[in-house]
């Protein structure tokens, strides 16, 4: 596959993701880089003066609140690039022989979500989601680390640095007769997400400054600035960071923000509804004081652009009901007045 730039990468998130641009571009560059150094692996040049160099593998890890983007990111990312790509979520997983799910069983997913190609399995993207839930829960992590914390980031350590998976062709438990498909990891781009509540303070404390939050609107660099020593003190393992070198941080989106979330992207929500009742020959139009409403209701719930879907569904769910198969309904305007009155009922 052609490999785009940085910049095209950037330019084709922008269309479906809102604000956070010094993420969007630090993505755009490591993703860039993770593919070419694929590429580079198939294709030595004999005379090349770099073939002995071997360029590392760099997984990415996402750090932010709730409802920020970081897994549409990470899925609109494995689209562009046109790889299988899988979701796990880390609060499930166990070190083997407890009862859970295998780390391995993300590369199952994955597998899967490739139609069963081990190929392209090989090059896709796994995202684990919540990846703070597996760090201790004190600061004095090397007396009192959650053992079984700390066992699933040693099994997660292995897959992501690399190596060999043997997992059951048809899924389920593993057992001693049975065939098993191999998938070597080495390839496979990994990105960890989580909201790391608490590690701004760390962060803050290293730096001797005050702690304002991701979510803060100044200084927003100095919360930015998070180190592996951030993360081992928050409770990683420092092999476990040391397989995570890119580290992003994204803070809140703000009310203007989540109105262009709205209303925006490519699949924003207001044009998915909008598309749907058009089939029902119903033009759907909302005022600008009743997205703010909408955003202002996601900020108070702390639930970011997740957030904002549940709201417009609790809103649309009578207007769904009433629309299709009603010749006299041709437009429906929503007001802000709609808005305060569906969201407080």
């Amino acid at each position: 596959m052609k490999v785009p730039t940085p910049k095209e990468l950037k330019a084709i998130l922008d269309e479906y993701v809102v604000g956070h641009d010094e993420v969007k571009k630090i993505l755009s560059v490591a993703v860039h880089n993770h593919y070419r150094r694929l590429e580079s692996s198939f294709a030595q040049e004999k005379n090349d003066e770099f073939k002995d160099v071997e360029i590392e593998k760099s997984n990415i890890l996402m750090i932010g609140p709730t409802g920020t983007g970081k897994t549409m990111l990470a899925k609109t990312l494995a689209k562009i690039l046109g790889v299988p790509f899988a979701i796990g979520d880390a609060t499930v997983l166990t070190q083997a022989g407890y009862v859970g799910e295998d780390v391995e069983n993300l590369v199952r997913y994955l597998y899967q979500n490739a139609g069963e190609d081990v190929g392209l399995t090989e090059c896709g993207i796994i995202y684990i989601d919540e990846i703070d839930k597996i760090a201790s829960k004190t600061d004095n992590v090397s007396i009192t680390r959650d053992v079984s914390g700390e066992g699933v980031q040693q099994a997660l350590l292995k897959i992501i640095e690399g190596t060999t998976c043997r997992i059951p062709p048809k899924g389920g438990r593993k057992h001693p007769d049975q065939e098993y498909i191999e998938i070597d990891t080495r390839n496979i781009l990994f990105i960890c997400g989580g909201a790391f509540v608490g590690l701004d303070k760390i962060a803050e404390e290293r730096a001797g400054k005050r702690a304002i939050g991701f979510g803060g609107e100044e200084k927003a660099k100095e919360t930015a600035d998070i180190r592996p020593e951030d993360l081992v003190k928050f409770g990683l393992i420092p092999e476990f960071t040391g397989r995570l070198p890119i580290i992003t941080v994204m803070k809140e989106l703000s009310e203007d923000e989540l109105v262009q979330v709205l209303t925006k992207p490519k699949n924003s929500i207001v044009k998915q509804y909008r598309k749907l009742l058009k089939m029902d020959g119903v033009n759907l139009e909302f005022e600008e004081g009743a997205l703010r409403e909408l955003a202002k209701s996601a900020i108070k719930r702390k639930t970011g652009a997740r957030g904002l879907r549940a709201e417009m569904e609790k809103l649309m769910t009578d207007v769904m009901y009433e629309a299709p198969g009603n010749p006299k309904l041709k437009k429906v305007s929503v007001t802000a007045k709609m808005i305060k009155e569906k969201l407080l009922a």
